[in-house]
Order: structure tokens, then C-alpha cells, then sequence
């Protein structure tokens, strides 16, 4: 096989490789889709079994009178307050809890996961995760 046949066919098999993946190039049961999961199964005799609990099911607030909008332009000013730090998100989150404990006399140091310290940071300082962000 000579030098320019054999650049010829890598040229080709690599271009049929970077080819579109369609539903003709894969197996009989490949189904092209958008992504989507499907709400059901095939049963016998090819037809299709509708499940109800596969069916995604979307909760959506009311939102009349909401003035925020859902995008926010990139060309939006950027905030005045600074991030807060971990010592701003300690005394603004959990220091009320631990105080309010304190004086209702049912703080006890050895069930501190519920002000959300994770046992695995010994000797570290409290760490806040998202669901005890001020929202």
C-alpha cells in the first residue's frame, strides 16, 4: 500500500468516525432522543406500557405579584455587599440557634450536627452547607 492510499484512507476513516451520531448508526434498539427519560416500557407484542410514577411531575409555585424576574442581564450592576465570609455565615446562621439553646438551658455539645457541624471536621470551625444558608 503506497504512502498516499494509506493517508487517503486514514483521512476517510476518521472523517466517518467524526460523522453525526443518528439513529441509522446505531443498533436496532438505539432510539435517538432529546434527552429525555421515558414515562413507561415496551411491552408484549411491542407496544408501549404508560407508568405513571415514570411521569416526571413539575411543582410550581404561584408567582403572581413576584416582582424578580427568572434571567438576570450580564450587564446588571454588581452587588454592593462584599461575600460573606465563614465567621459573617456563623454568627449570622448558627450563633442564634446556639445562643437561643443556651438560654433555654437544652444546648448539649455532643449533638452539635444540628447547627450543622459535621463530625468528620473535628477542630475545625463550624462548616456551613447549603441548607443552612440564609435564604
Amino acid at each position: 500500500m503506497g504512502l498516499l492510499s494509506a493517508l487517503a484512507r486514514g483521512l476517510v476513516r476518521g472523517a466517518d468516525r467524526m460523522a453525526e451520531f443518528t439513529s441509522k448508526r446505531g443498533p436496532r434498539t438505539h432510539r435517538k432522543g432529546r434527552g429525555a427519560q421515558r414515562v413507561g416500557f415496551l411491552g408484549a407484542g411491542r407496544g408501549f406500557v404508560r407508568v405513571r410514577a415514570m411521569v416526571p411531575e413539575f411543582v410550581v409555585p404561584e408567582l403572581s405579584g413576584f416582582r424578580l424576574k427568572p434571567y438576570v442581564s450580564y450587564r446588571a450592576p454588581r452587588g454592593a455587599e462584599p461575600p460573606p465570609s465563614a465567621r459573617q455565615l456563623f454568627l449570622d446562621v448558627v450563633a442564634p440557634l446556639v445562643e437561643k439553646d443556651v438560654r433555654a438551658g437544652t444546648f448539649d455539645p455532643g449533638a452539635l450536627e444540628r447547627y450543622g457541624f459535621e463530625p468528620a471536621q473535628e477542630g475545625q470551625l463550624f462548616q456551613l452547607f447549603p441548607k443552612n444558608y440564609v435564604r
